[in-house]
């Protein structure tokens, strides 16, 4: 497996620092596939491994110490942004950042939280 790889069922995703992003949270070395999918491939993913019926913004999996996937579905994305005041760019670029965190073993609470908008401002996600 290459260190980041990206794969898209959808047409459109925005084009965003990702590797680098990567690297400032999982490191250089971490293995990371990016997925963009539909909603009813999110849905499907979130029930089969999460056994949850709805469709999710982002997962996240570990499958080893130095590797993982995570997987995004664009149009929910784009559909919250305006929820959490980013631009839909900017909102992409922040699940992709609370995906690679919970990679690094992160749950959600105040340090995730302030990790996060460490991140985001990093990589000026507006």
């Amino acid at each position: 497996m290459e260190p980041f790889a990206i794969h898209s069922t959808v047409r459109h995703y925005p084009n965003l620092p990702y590797q680098d992003i990567k690297e400032a949270i999982l490191g250089k070395r971490y293995q990371l596939s990016l997925s963009f999918v539909g909603e009813t491939r999110a849905r499907q993913l979130n029930q089969t491994y999460r056994n949850k019926d709805y469709v999710p913004n982002v997962l996240s999996f570990p499958l080893t110490a130095t590797a993982g996937e995570i997987v995004i579905a664009p149009r929910i994305a784009a559909r919250e942004a305006k929820k959490f005041s980013l631009s839909p760019r900017g909102y992409h670029g922040f699940l992709f950042i609370h995906g690679c965190l919970h990679l690094k073993g992160y749950d959600h609470g105040a340090t995730m939280d302030r990790l996060e908008q460490k991140y985001v401002r990093q990589f000026n996600l507006t």
